[in-house]
């Protein structure tokens, strides 16, 4: 049974589809395969799951795009966050670290589709790196004032 407080929340970018995990994630991982570089527009795809009993659904609901026999994708239909990924013939399932409320709270363990993994994905880590704010005047960092739903509910 699970706990009627949950463990995380999460939700899209526009705030238009929510979520609560209400167990703890487990097995988080990034994936390099190229159906998970498509969906995410990214070089991978960082995911956490749950049973699925656990993801309850607490502000609209995902839009669902089939890409295999096998798998099916949850996306905000408006601003278009990957929020889920799933096996269909599984009783888990997954969401996107990122769009986790806390992100930084789950440590990928494993990767997979690593034989399309990008190369300079090895080589990310030693570029060089600046803040938002860095070069930026005022008035452009006004202009970039985020209209995203907050972190949390």
């Amino acid at each position: 049974m699970p706990n009627s407080k949950p463990i995380m929340t999460g939700g899209c970018q526009c705030g238009g589809v929510r979520y609560a995990l209400m167990s703890e994630p487990t097995h988080a991982s990034i994936c390099h395969c190229r159906m998970c570089q498509k969906a995410f527009g990214n070089y991978f795809a960082p995911l956490t799951g749950v049973p699925r009993k656990d993801l309850v659904w607490t502000k609209g609901e995902p839009g669902i795009f089939r890409s295999s026999e096998a798998v099916e994708r949850g996306f905000c239909r408006d601003c278009g966050t990957p929020l889920t990924y799933s096996y269909l013939e599984n009783d888990r399932i997954t969401v996107s670290i990122g769009s986790l409320d806390d992100p930084g709270r789950v440590t990928p363990e494993i990767q997979y589709g690593i034989e399309s993994r990008i190369p300079v994905f090895e080589m990310l880590h030693t570029l060089p790196g600046e803040r938002t704010e860095d070069g930026s005047s005022p008035e452009q960092l006004a202009k970039m004032a985020s209209r995203q739903h907050p972190d949390h509910d």
